[in-house]
């Protein structure tokens, strides 16, 4: 294994991420895209390509294994905890209602689809709950946490793309004008402000602040903290069983990172989030490149349609349940979306429906799926094991 060749696989991967986002930032339709769509496709055609040879394997294995436990703490340090006791209540009653669906749909559906061809599909429905309750960032973790396959990873990861644009294009198409049958209209309580620095700042193009002089030294000190919290988390590989290693160090570092997030100076370090999704980004790459899907795509149909069992039956319990609590349309449609779809999201069903008022709420309820997405998903995981 030659060290150059190696340098150069390490450099690929760490730089092609900053030309992503160049391309998103300079070209409004490549934005549209999304920077994780993105690099999943840089990655697919490399293995397609087969154009890393397979002895600089543990290479990649090794660079996907710190990336994510980097990127976490990072991706936390924004959350504000205090914050969340202010979510409207009919908001957060919307989002109980939309996990609850989610798993009730991953339990029945893996009850319904497990031994018919689509192995180990109890890590599946874990990796499902993370990435329906926070996104890509809780994705990546249980697939660490949970030792799934890169086979089955890139699968999900891209059946999980076809059938959750089918599902934002029904929303903000069918759904909206068939959900205004059903559900209230949105109404707003009495004196609630608008926070619009916030929804200005989601339309804009925040990753590419990363790149800005100024937020240097804080990012510095974000890595720095982050890179404490994964020695910390390592460290417990010393004395738990190696079957439960990545286990435990996951859940140390998530829980370390939302801890720091209550400390101010941490908190308000600027364009932390961006850098650990920076860093999801070359997970991404990373993990589409091991595997040739031309191969593996078609082998586990089950999973398609457990996959679309879970996302559409979710979203119809989410609205029938609301309707008998009242819940408006636009929020339940926002509330779904932070949490199939993820926050970046919000914003752009919010003007499907004409509703610039929902888009905090909405935000917020994403950013609360984020930091409770890997403990679900390993309570659900270990859940449909013993089922």
């Amino acid at each position: 294994m030659s060290i150059f060749i190696s340098v150069l696989i390490v450099l690929f991967y760490f730089l092609t991420p900053f030309g992503i986002l160049h391309l998103c930032h300079k070209f409004p339709f490549v934005n549209k895209l999304g920077a994780v769509l993105i690099a999943y496709f840089i990655g697919i055609v490399i293995g397609i390509a087969k154009i890393i040879p397979p002895e600089y394997r543990d290479l990649q294995e090794m660079i996907m294994s710190i990336t994510v436990p980097l990127a976490l703490p990072l991706m936390l340090f924004s959350s504000n905890i205090k914050e969340w006791k202010r979510l409207a209540g009919k908001t957060l009653l919307s989002m109980v209602i939309a996990v609850a669906g989610l798993l009730v749909f991953v339990i029945t559906g893996y009850l319904i689809f497990k031994g018919k061809g689509a192995g180990d599909l109890w890590k599946i429905g874990g990796l499902l709950v993370g990435l329906y309750t926070g996104g890509t960032p809780n994705l990546a973790s249980l697939k660490i946490m949970l030792n799934v396959k890169n086979e089955s990873y890139l699968i999900t990861n891209a059946y999980d793309m076809l059938i959750s644009a089918l599902y934002f294009l029904f929303l903000i198409s069918l759904g909206k004008n068939l959900f205004a049958k059903i559900l209230p209209v949105f109404r707003l309580p009495n004196g609630k402000k608008i926070e619009q620095e916030l929804i200005e700042e989601v339309k804009q193009d925040p990753y590419w602040g990363l790149f800005k002089k100024k937020n240097g030294r804080p990012l510095l000190k974000g890595f720095l903290i982050s890179l404490l919290i994964f020695i910390i988390g390592g460290s417990a590989t010393l004395f738990v069983p190696q079957s439960s290693q990545m286990l435990v160090v996951m859940i140390i570092i998530t829980t370390l990172g939302i801890l720091a997030s209550l400390i101010p100076s941490v908190n308000k370090l600027p364009k932390t989030f961006e850098l650990g999704m920076y860093l999801i980004l070359v997970f991404s790459i990373v993990v589409a490149s091991l595997v040739d899907i031309t191969e593996v795509i078609g082998s586990e149909p089950k999973l398609f349609y457990y996959i679309s069992y879970v996302i559409f039956g979710a979203l119809f319990f989410h609205v029938f349940v609301s309707s008998f609590f009242k819940i408006d349309r636009d929020t339940v449609m926002v509330t779904s979306t932070a949490l199939i779809c993820s926050p970046p999201f919000v914003p752009a069903v919010a003007g499907a429906v004409k509703n610039k008022n929902v888009v905090v709420s909405g935000l917020t309820v994403g950013i609360i799926g984020y930091a409770i997405g890997n403990y679900l998903g390993v309570i659900i995981a270990e859940l449909l094991k013993l089922l």
